[in-house]
């Protein structure tokens, strides 16, 4: 199964905007992890439970294959209710510029990309990313906002600046942060669902 969702016990209201007195339903989030998935205590696991976010689970986290999550990523998007809001971490940022080339964009309003590796280098220490390789530098489709540390030891700060550029995202930068995950003692990062919230909340 592509989709999971973590958000069980979570009021289903939660994340419903009212307009005009009228409840309307905001956009679907999937969460996309990168290698090796998000744990416990990362924040994109902390926002499932807490939103009822939806997990894109792929089908081999520490052997991953672009084409294989590619499609994964599609079916989920083709499964969930449009509009959409991507959230994705580390390899799941190159996940979505890799799927952004043939998906069905038209049904995503924007993406949130969370600390992207240059996959490019890194598949020499880390040969299990290689198929990510090179990273793809096309404009996105949808709005687009990319968080940055200038201490990810997976990308340096003027390779995040390139990919931010080209695939046309606001860029920020959120000091040291290391690789903005669970070792990075964020607990459930509220700056960073505050970015989410503009994504989720802008047409």
């Amino acid at each position: 199964m592509t989709i999971a969702c973590y958000g069980a016990g979570v009021d289903a209201g939660a994340d419903r905007a009212v307009r005009g007195g009228m409840p309307v339903d905001r956009p679907a989030v999937l969460i996309l992890p990168g290698y090796a998935d998000s744990g416990p205590d990362h924040w994109q696991t902390l926002w499932e439970r807490r939103h009822g976010y939806l997990r894109v689970a792929q089908d081999d986290w520490f052997a991953p294959e672009c084409a294989s999550w590619v499609r994964s990523l599609e079916h989920a998007v083709l499964g969930a209710p449009a509009p959409i809001v991507l959230v994705a971490h580390s390899l799941g940022c190159i996940l979505v510029a890799h799927w952004a080339r043939q998906g069905t964009t038209a049904r995503v309003r924007g993406a949130l990309l969370v600390a992207p590796p240059d996959v490019d280098e890194v598949q020499h220490m880390l040969p299990e990313v290689a198929s990510f390789a090179p990273v793809p530098l096309d404009p996105l489709p949808f709005r687009a906002i990319v968080v940055a540390s200038t201490t990810d030891p997976y990308v340096e700060p003027g390779r995040v600046r390139t990919m931010s550029e080209a695939w046309r995202a606001r860029l920020v930068d959120i000091g040291d942060a290391g690789h903005v995950n669970a070792e990075s003692n964020l607990g459930d990062w509220p700056p960073g669902h505050r970015l989410l919230e503009e994504l989720l909340t802008t047409s």
